[in-house]
């Protein structure tokens, strides 16, 4: 064989993208956090009603949001979902990385980057639009009616300027990035007045965030004076999304010092102390879902990193997958099921009613709303399961 064949070859194989091996936590994390939103909370609420357990009960109160400072299990859901978005961010550009034989995203060629920029504004602009349909745009009320803000739009602001961040600046120069948000949002908040409130108001209607959204927001607000989704409290989600993609590099990173179990118990031990660094700056910034507090986002950040490394050592150290798979068809399709839930595209509760409801009605009756809500997650199931047989993706 020639000797610039064998040139060619050699190159190719040295430039040829390495495949990392898929996440199966990750997707069984995503799928365990959308699964509460699609249907699992109403089967807990009706299980409480039914037994009045106290164990029962309690979850119950943990999947309704806090009113104001505070948090519950339900407050965790989105930014956890932010959070593993950030994971995958580093896992995705891989393969660009490789081809371009760099080891940091920041060092990509800058026309390679602009294809990037492009591909990532597309996806926010997509997300911003799906926002607003799960919002009711399609269901035009006019303009003063329409709300803006959403919860999809919030994860494409903040995954596409996290996105900004990692390709354009080393590790080091990522946390500065991440500090400088949570403490420049933090003194925004407590020293920037607020006509007639004056600084450092935390309430609805005295915060900067609130006064921000009132000023900048279009259209309705969601709580009228303050929007959970609104402009100035993005910035802080920026920073859960970062922590996402430090976590992503982390486990990217291919080292024999840092063996797959060792990864999986570094990450639970960085979720205690992010934790207690929450629970440190409450005292001083209540941790608040409503205005992304800084506390919020190291508190949640943390218990973030709890969930994924316990997942991740049960389902990719230790191989313990079956129970996963469930969540698995949850978190491969987690778009749709959450456009089809929560934006009204699929009714399944009528769906669930048709199929089960003749045998429903023959249970005791105290117990119908459980057989009901368990009824909408299995006709959930079996569409999720449909489409990962067939291999169809919602992916943006």
């Amino acid at each position: 064989m020639p000797e610039n064949t064998l040139a060619t070859e050699a190159t190719a194989q040295k430039l040829a993208p390495v495949k990392l091996p898929r996440l199966l936590s990750l997707d069984a994390l995503r799928g365990f956090d959308m699964f509460w939103i699609m249907s699992g909370e109403g089967i807990i609420h009706a299980l409480a009603k039914a037994t009045q357990w106290p164990v029962l009960l309690w979850m119950s109160g943990q999947l309704h949001h806090t009113v104001w400072n505070g948090i519950t299990f339900y407050d965790m859901i989105f930014p956890l979902f932010l959070f593993i978005v950030g994971v995958s961010m580093p896992y995705s550009m891989h393969n660009k990385m490789v081809k371009a034989n760099v080891s940091d995203a920041s060092a990509l060629p800058a026309k390679e980057k602009q294809r990037m920029y492009l591909s990532m504004l597309r996806r926010t602009i997509i997300l911003l639009f799906l926002g607003m349909v799960v919002n009711g745009l399609l269901k035009f009320n006019g303009y003063e009616n329409t709300r803006f803000a959403s919860v999809l739009g919030r994860i494409g602001l903040a995954w596409f300027f996290a996105g900004l961040i990692y390709l354009n600046f080393n590790l080091k120069g990522q946390l500065l990035w991440f500090a400088g948000i949570l403490v420049g949002y933090w003194a925004a908040m407590f020293f920037i007045p607020v006509p007639g409130f004056g600084a450092g108001v935390l309430t609805m209607e005295g915060s900067l965030e609130s006064y921000i959204d009132r000023l900048l927001l279009p259209g309705r607000l969601h709580d009228k004076i303050h929007d959970p989704e609104g402009v100035l409290s993005t910035i802080p989600a920026i920073g859960t999304a970062l922590l996402g993609v430090f976590t992503g590099q982390f486990l990217k990173f291919d080292s024999l010092r840092w063996p797959m179990y060792k990864k999986g118990i570094a990450l639970f031990v960085a979720g205690l102390v992010l934790i207690a660094l929450g629970s440190l700056w409450n005292l001083n910034f209540p941790i608040n879902k409503r205005l992304w507090s800084s506390s919020f986002v190291l508190f949640v950040g943390g218990w973030s990193l709890v969930f994924l490394s316990l997942f991740y050592l049960i389902i990719d150290v230790a191989g313990y997958r079956k129970w996963a798979f469930p969540f698995m068809l949850i978190g491969v399709n987690s778009i749709l099921i959450y456009l089809a839930a929560e934006g009204g595209i699929l009714d399944f509760q009528q769906t669930a009613q048709f199929i089960f409801g003749g045998l429903i009605q023959y249970t005791p009756k105290n117990w119908q709303l459980v057989w009901s809500a368990i009824a909408i997650t299995v006709t959930q199931l079996a569409l999720l399961y449909f489409l990962y047989r067939n291999k169809i993706f919602f992916k943006i």
